[in-house]
């Protein structure tokens, strides 16, 4: 049986005689890499940051920053990964930590490595210079990058949203960012991008008793999980990541499904959106190009841009969360579930999928392969989330909206809740209290008194449940006073 190997800082190296759960993090500090550094081992300062080489969407490869800390390092197997390290050194500084060092933004340094690796991915991403401050747009003149700033350079300084500095004061930091150019002729890493992505290879560690598996294709995958119904599915592991940081769960059996092509199909067509469950959301904000724009909205808010590098719209619905952010926007879409399994593929409505506290109909050995959505899509649509952080939080509420309006009156009306009830879930007595009726104050106002009361909104350290009903009817009130045109058109 070979070892993973994993290419670092542009050198093969064997991953042996680690355990299955060990994180890239911990692995690379051990080899002595160790300018990612731990902070909050769960994602949310940005100070364990890496570039990996993934497929592109607009060149063959793209340099994607990710978190060290929640990646095992068995899911690297036959990847390209690049530390602080192997950008630059004192001798020969990167572009990027030139910039970060002459303008101050480094004063501790503790994060500093991070912050350069994420920059160095905006660096890098294709079209950013000729992009300039202009993100683009729907077909409404909506722009599809959300509350994205970008830079007259086109660097967009929400590549940097999951990164913190408790020194700086950030000014320094974008100063940094917007100082920097193209890359030069000749760079290294700007060639990789042209060349083929690293392959994904079948991987088997197995250690002390536990054992990561990647499978090649879905047919392997369905196998390995018909063998151990049991086991941990994982894709981009920024949930698993914490559980084995935080709660210390040491799963058994670990089954990879990341990189399966089956589950990274991708399609817009006439009447129907297909998204593979194991796309990450980062992967689909720039498929869609601002063509679902409730998706467009809720894509800025979901976390940090670190976490919807790894996160897969899967593995978001997969853990049965009830303040995960895509199923309010899904269900608002009126989305759908491919469920895949040895006996064949079942379709499942989304409004029917969740059945309690994170558990759903998912029969073990099932994987979900993709999400489905009809066309056209509703003209009237938008995505609250109420949290105690405007950008990478935890929803207290949040709410998809998807209406018709027409002629004044409103036709159809799909509303999708999370952080209200033990599982995600449709405004049914809302919705009845809107269709057929005008779209006029009077009409949202009855029908807000009705949002209140939906659900089963509970007290903790987030909201409290009053809190969180009278969130519930603002959010109508919120989405009239944005769109009461609507009953003109």
């Amino acid at each position: 049986m070979e070892s993973p190997t994993i290419t670092v800082n542009g050198e093969a190296t064997e991953v042996t005689d680690v355990a299955a759960h060990t994180t890239t993090l911990d692995w690379l500090r051990s080899r002595g890499l160790t300018g990612a550094k731990e902070g909050c081992a769960e994602g949310e300062c940005g100070a364990c940051s890496v570039l990996v080489a993934r497929p592109g969407a607009d060149t063959p490869t793209e340099w994607v920053a990710v978190n060290a800390c929640l990646v095992p390092v068995a899911a690297l197997d036959g990847q390209e990964l690049v530390t602080s390290e192997g950008l630059g050194s004192c001798d020969s500084l990167h572009p990027v930590q030139r910039e970060m060092a002459v303008r101050g933004g480094s004063q501790c340094g503790y994060c500093t490595p991070g912050f350069v690796c994420s920059m160095a991915a905006e660096y890098y991403r294709p079209g950013r210079v000729s992009a300039g401050a202009a993100p683009s747009t729907d077909g409404n003149g909506n722009s599809s990058a959300g509350d994205h700033e970008h830079g007259a350079n086109g660097f967009d300084l929400h590549a940097l949203s999951g990164n913190l500095c408790r020194c700086t004061g950030y000014r320094p930091i974008k100063d940094a960012a917007d100082a920097l150019g193209a890359p030069a002729a000749g760079d290294t890493f700007a060639a990789r991008t042209s060349a083929p992505p690293p392959a994904a290879v079948a991987t088997v560690l197995s250690v002390d008793g536990a054992e990561f598996r990647r499978p090649t294709d879905l047919a392997e995958a369905l196998d390995l999980l018909a063998e151990n119904p049991e086991a941990q599915v994982v894709a981009g592991c920024t949930d698993f990541g914490v559980e084995v940081n935080i709660r210390g769960v040491r799963a058994p059996y670990v089954v990879a499904v990341d990189r399966l092509p089956e589950l990274r199909e991708f399609s817009f067509g006439d009447d129907e959106v297909v998204l593979g469950a194991g796309l990450t959301l980062s992967e689909i904000e720039r498929l869609l190009e601002g063509r679902v724009p409730l998706l467009a909205e809720m894509f800025p808010q979901f976390a940090s841009r670190l976490i919807r590098n790894g996160a897969t719209i899967g593995g978001n619905l997969g853990t049965g969360s009830p303040i995960g952010d895509t199923p309010p926007a899904l269900l608002a879409l009126d989305a759908s579930l491919v469920l895949s399994s040895p006996r064949g593929d079942r379709v499942v409505p989304l409004a029917d999928y969740f059945t309690g506290y994170r558990t759903t109909l998912k029969e073990p050995g099932e994987l979900i392969r993709a999400v489905r959505f009809p066309l056209p899509l509703s003209p009237v649509t938008a995505f609250h989330k109420i949290a105690k952080r405007r950008f990478d939080d935890i929803s207290s509420v949040a709410v998809g909206f998807a209406l018709d309006v027409i002629d004044g009156s409103v036709i159809r009306a799909r509303i999708g809740l999370g952080g209200v009830a033990a599982t995600p879930l449709r405004a049914s007595a809302t919705e009845a209290a809107l269709v057929g009726r005008p779209w006029t104050e009077q009409t949202v106002r009855e029908a807000a008194a009705v949002m209140a009361g939906e659900g089963t909104p509970m007290d903790d350290h987030r909201a409290s449940a009053s809190y969180r009903s009278a969130m519930l009817g603002q959010s109508l009130l919120r989405l009239y006073a944005a769109h009461r045109q609507e009953a003109i058109a």
